[in-house]
């Protein structure tokens, strides 16, 4: 079983996604009480895009987010580390690379936006991936990054911490097609900073104006940025 930790191995984490590919989508539909559709178009809302943008969805699995993306009528190319997520997305009509967020194989100054939705944590050295996505998006882009979080609500908190670590694992046992996977999921986000530290991340690599906007009581925070003109 994966066990989670902020000091990933990539292959670890890349083999453990290219292992739940298969029922990926449907896996987070449910676990989310289908909150997962609301929050690919908020995240959409929030980059604002235009026809003729050039935009990165990094992270993007199946590319089901990266659909999601395109109906702005922008450019969107599906980007993950994971083989085997995007072999899930396949019949997808979208542009596909496989690229590690450490190293995207991007030039400088390509994109006019970049977003990661749930994938953040999986970066082995966010910040450094900060920096990565930084270096690709053009002076004055935009990045949204949409991440579980922590609940705003005290006693709600105590309810969506129990469910992570109880029910969630159960649950994906009936739907997912590695329910291990899902017990290092419900861990990493644990784990994971919460809105306002996560702000400050954002802003010391790369980005300034860094702010959130919590989705579902706090479950998930959508973070914004953009990339100095200078």
């Amino acid at each position: 079983m994966s066990r989670a930790s902020l000091d990933k191995d990539p292959h670890d984490v890349a083999r453990m996604f290219d292992a739940v590919g298969k029922n990926y989508d449907l896996t987070n539909t449910v676990l989310s009480f289908g909150q997962d559709a609301l929050w690919r178009k908020r995240t959409r809302r929030r980059l604002d895009l235009a026809p003729g943008d050039v935009v990165l969805d990094l992270a993007a699995g199946t590319g089901v987010s990266t659909e999601q993306l395109a109906e702005s009528g922008a450019w969107c190319v599906a980007c993950d580390f994971s083989q085997g997520m995007l072999a899930a997305g396949r019949d997808r009509n979208l542009p596909m690379v496989c690229g590690d967020g450490m190293q995207l194989p991007f030039p400088d100054n390509t994109f006019d936006a970049v977003t990661i939705s749930f994938g953040l944590r999986n970066i082995v050295d966010p910040a450094a991936g900060l920096r990565e996505m930084a270096r690709v998006t053009k002076p004055g882009g935009k990045l949204a990054v949409c991440e579980f979080s922590t609940p705003i609500v005290p006693v709600f908190s105590t309810v969506y911490k129990e469910y992570l670590m109880r029910a969630l694992p159960a649950v994906a046992k009936l739907v997912s097609s590695n329910a291990e996977a899902y017990v290092y999921l419900a861990e990493s986000i644990r784990a994971w900073p919460d809105q306002e530290e996560l702000a400050g991340i954002i802003e010391a690599n790369g980005w300034e104006g860094a702010g959130w906007q919590n989705l579902t009581f706090g479950i998930t925070a959508l973070h914004s940025a953009t990339k100095p003109l200078a």
